[in-house]
């Protein structure tokens, strides 16, 4: 909800390291070393290595928030790039609440890691459709965030980094948070639901 915001000022605090740093690095390669070390997370937290899997966690995040700004610094942003970014993206996403559910598969755990996954997969569907619609009638924004189009919502990537922290942190409140996720992410597909009825 708020990554319009947050964009510029992060790309004010990493332009600097991306500028100097990282001339020399293809973002790709950034984007599979955010892959690693979000897997090495999820690896930390079904070992139930909570504190180990949180700072994994945010380096993760670190990473993938610099291997747009260096593309942009260094003008090697590409289609592809963007789409890799995403694809390596989401199997962290699923990474870290499958990991938690290794780590305490308790009944009550894994039916809200059900619920979780199950609203992920809609959630998904309804963005990228939507994002082809869009492009095919060439209602894109001026200034979006991705690669592809994805509509705005009350979940985006800086509250799934607030939960996924909670996540980690809290691992006994593990089914309240998933569905509190849930809730929050469906409310977030049905706006896209919404605004496609009065915009297609």
């Amino acid at each position: 909800m708020r990554d319009s915001m947050l964009r510029e000022q992060k790309d004010k605090l990493m332009m600097p390291m991306a500028d100097q740093l990282f001339g020399a690095v293809h973002p790709n390669i950034l984007s599979i070393t955010a892959l690693g070390v979000g897997l090495l997370a999820a690896g930390a937290v079904a070992g139930q290595f909570y504190m180990a899997g949180l700072i994994l966690w945010l380096f993760n995040r670190i990473l993938d928030g610099l291997d747009g700004v260096v593309a942009r610094a260094h003008n090697k942003q590409s289609d592809f790039g963007g789409y890799l970014d995403l694809v390596l993206d989401f199997i962290v996403y699923l990474a870290i609440p499958i990991a938690l559910l290794f780590a305490q598969p308790t009944q009550s755990n894994l039916w809200a890691g059900i619920i979780l996954l199950a609203v992920y997969v809609l959630n998904l569907l309804s963005w990228t459709t939507l994002s082809t619609l869009i492009e095919k009638r060439s209602l894109q924004s001026a200034n979006r965030l991705t690669s592809v189009e994805m509509p705005t919502g009350i979940v985006e990537g800086a509250e799934t980094i607030v939960f996924y922290c909670l996540f980690i942190l809290f691992p006994a409140y593990v089914p309240h948070l998933f569905i509190a996720m849930s809730i929050l992410v469906l409310i977030t597909a049905a706006q896209r639901v919404w605004w496609a009825y009065y915009n297609l």
